[in-house]
């Protein structure tokens, strides 16, 4: 089992850049994929995928409306993962949640652990 812990969230200016992390609990953490998925005001039901990683950190995966803005990187020594975001606009205002799986995907109903969530303001 997975524990999962994200920070870095806040009120950022648009054009800003923030780095989220999530860091994990437990020694199997390199077993595992994660993603990052987003949930925006106004979509409580919706969960958009944002992006992905798979357990060697070698494959990375992103939706179309963050490519070449974000970046998911892992630490399997330090049992992390992060999202460098940067050019942010007000699209990116949403709740960040990590994700973890045995193999990556984009569907957020096939993630078996998640976190509790990471706010991110942006102000234009």
């Amino acid at each position: 089992q997975v524990q999962l812990v994200e920070s870095g969230g806040g009120l950022v200016q648009a054009g800003g850049s923030l780095r989220l992390s999530c860091a994990a609990s437990g020694r199997t953490f390199s077993r595992y994929a994660l993603g990052w998925f987003r949930q925006a005001p106004g979509k409580e039901r919706e969960r958009e995928f944002v992006a992905a990683i798979n357990r060697s950190g070698g494959s990375t995966y992103y939706a179309d409306s963050v490519k070449g803005r974000f970046t998911i990187s892992r630490d399997n020594a330090k049992n992390t993962v992060y999202l460098q975001m940067n050019s942010l606009n007000s699209e990116d205002t949403a709740v960040y949640y990590c994700a973890a799986r045995w193999r990556r995907s984009d569907y957020d109903h096939e993630y078996n652990y998640w976190g509790q969530g990471t706010q991110v303001t942006v102000s234009s």
